[in-house]
């Protein structure tokens, strides 16, 4: 991604002690050594990718632009987008030229500032006092000398993966918003406001005109890569439909990408992977999850190394597996590959498998963030409150300015990439393109706005989706997928009976699926990890010190709850004695 960390130089032992932690922090995780620039008030540390990727640095006498993330500008990746970008007045960017996931500091004019993505999926963390900004997560906790767990952004990480909105699981640290652009000045920061609407309307453009439409876009996003970067491509392949449709596009563009599947044998994934690239004539490389057999003296190193590589906090606190996570993330992006995700392909299906009515933001907050049993939790918690926090984050994504009442159908739709996209796979795409370039085009603003577009009833049981891929890459949709058919033609009735059965449960009911499945007996999920005592009594006090305020761990039963508040009192324990309260 490259990595920049900026702190205000007011106190100069304050900043000088941040620059400190940042520096040792960028070394553990293993970026080059950071350069070192000074703009009025404000001190920058910028370091390139940990493996390699295009020039993100661009300086022209006073003026200059740095860039962390994958910054696409005109089309151009590298130093054309870099200048493009610098010939921009910030405050009033044009995002039809903009593309990617990143977060850029623009000076130009005498003037300095610094802003995010559309989404700001890649995440940008600050103090509540400004003082400090970071791409790291870990650099920007290490540089304050006080943190306190914030209590909403814990249950939230523990329930539903990560924090919404700009909460982070501190109370010093926040996220850039989207709708925010920041100036630094040499008197402190001063925060702008950014519109960044989508459409509200469908499309009554017929089927093959829409088609056609998201086909250029995803052509326009997916070659830009391409073009910039060569065939270095490194690509997902499984049973579903999303990295199917990725492939579909980097292969309209003339990529032949070097594909894998990630999963343990026999697993549907595998297989299916396996079987279209025999019948495609195309390798799929597999990654055996379970192959890795670590020895408990050696888990506490592995423990390190994997929450250095991951940043302090992985998606789905994934630090305590065999390896396999970590040493599939440094392949795909061997030799400063382009890694390329499917993720966020439910832009094109009905994610919150609602029926077409209004739904207000608590009917969303408790249709899709209700995945938890009050019982793990101690006295702190307050279902109620917590879900009318998540609810009152969810309006005030939606712009202008904030939604109230009953929403319509399609401003729901905005809540998935809005809430859900920025925190699960920006947290993704923050840890991935630290090492190199990396692709996410559904998530790409203008595919979004696109996708807004689509009438529901193409959404559901991906009809849209399939019939996309399909005029894209025939051969590729003729091949069965782990839906039970191919995406060639229509779905089957069993698909569209199972989504149909789903839509129909009403909200109330809905809200309390998590519980009643908890209930049947013991959950967990495809992350596992290594969690019986005798490996993790070696990384963490099993009486939980930090976390047991929050949590009555011996009541959890879902193995992928208990390892996320695991990753949480990791973290509280390398952090040491600035964590608080």
């Amino acid at each position: 991604m490259a990595s920049m960390f900026l702190v205000c130089t007011d106190d100069a032992r304050f900043a000088e002690a941040a620059l400190g932690e940042a520096r040792a922090v960028l070394s553990e995780q293993g970026f080059p050594a950071p350069a070192q620039l000074a703009l009025p008030g404000w001190t920058l540390l910028h370091a390139g990718h940990i493996i390699a990727g295009p020039p993100s640095l661009l300086q022209r006498g006073d003026d200059l632009v740095a860039v962390a993330g994958t910054l696409v500008a005109d089309g151009k990746m590298g130093e054309a987008a870099l200048a493009a970008l610098l010939a921009m007045d910030p405050l009033a960017l044009d995002w039809d030229r903009l593309g990617g996931q990143f977060v850029a500091l623009v000076r130009r004019n005498g003037r300095t500032f610094l802003f995010g993505d559309y989404f700001s999926a890649f995440q940008l963390f600050h103090d509540t006092d400004d003082r400090v900004f970071a791409t790291t997560f870990l650099a920007a906790a290490r540089a304050l000398p006080r943190l306190s767990f914030d209590a909403q952004g814990v249950y939230e990480l523990a329930f539903n993966v990560m924090p919404v909105g700009d909460d982070t699981v501190f109370e010093q640290l926040r996220t850039l918003s989207p709708n925010s652009i920041v100036e630094l000045t040499a008197t402190g920061a001063v925060r702008h406001a950014v519109a960044k609407p989508l459409p509200d309307a469908t499309s009554d453009l017929r089927l093959a005109e829409m088609i056609a439409r998201h086909r250029e876009r995803l052509r326009a996003i997916v070659g830009a890569h391409v073009d910039a970067l060569g065939g270095n491509v490194r690509a997902p392949l499984s049973g579903g439909l999303d990295s199917r449709l990725v492939l579909a596009a980097l292969r309209d563009r003339g990529c032949a990408p070097q594909l894998y599947v990630y999963g343990v044998p026999g697993d549907e994934d595998v297989v299916i992977a396996q079987a279209i690239g025999a019948a495609l004539g195309f390798p799929v490389e597999w990654h055996d999850k379970q192959q890795a057999q670590i020895a408990p003296d050696a888990f506490a190193a592995l423990v390190d190394r994997n929450f250095h590589q991951f940043d302090g906090l992985p998606t789905f606190g994934n630090i305590f597996d065999n390896g396999a996570h970590g040493s599939a993330q440094r392949a795909r992006h061997a030799d400063g590959a382009l890694a390329v995700s499917g993720g966020c392909g439910e832009i094109y299906r009905n994610f919150f498998y609602l029926p077409d009515r209004r739904y207000t933001a608590h009917d969303i907050a408790g249709t899709f963030f209700a995945r938890f049993v009050a019982s793990d939790a101690t006295a702190r918690f307050d279902a109620g409150v917590f879900l009318e926090r998540i609810a009152g984050k969810i309006a005030a994504a939606l712009a202008p300015p904030a939604a109230t009442g009953r929403l319509t159908r399609n401003r729901v739709e905005q809540i998935y990439p809005r809430i859900r996209c920025r925190a699960l796979f920006g947290r993704e795409i923050s840890l991935e393109a630290r090492f190199s370039p990396y692709l996410m085009p559904f998530l790409d603003h203008r595919v979004v706005a696109e996708a807004m577009t689509l009438p529901l009833a193409l959404k559901h049981a991906g009809r849209f989706e399939a019939a996309l891929l399909n005029a894209i890459d025939p051969a590729l949709a003729a091949q069965p997928s782990a839906y039970g058919h191919d995406f060639a033609g229509p779905p089957s009735l069993a698909h569209r009976r199972s989504e149909w059965l789903t839509r129909i449960r009403p909200v109330w009911l809905r809200r309390h699926s998590y519980a009643l499945r908890r209930r049947l007996g013991p959950m967990g999920d495809e992350h596992g990890g290594m969690l019986t005592p005798d490996y993790m009594g070696r990384v963490i006090d099993l009486d939980f010190p930090a976390m047991r305020t929050f949590f009555d761990m011996p009541a959890i039963t879902d193995s992928a709850v208990w390892r996320r508040i695991a990753n949480l009192e990791y973290l509280a324990e390398k952090l040491g004695s600035r964590v608080v309260g």
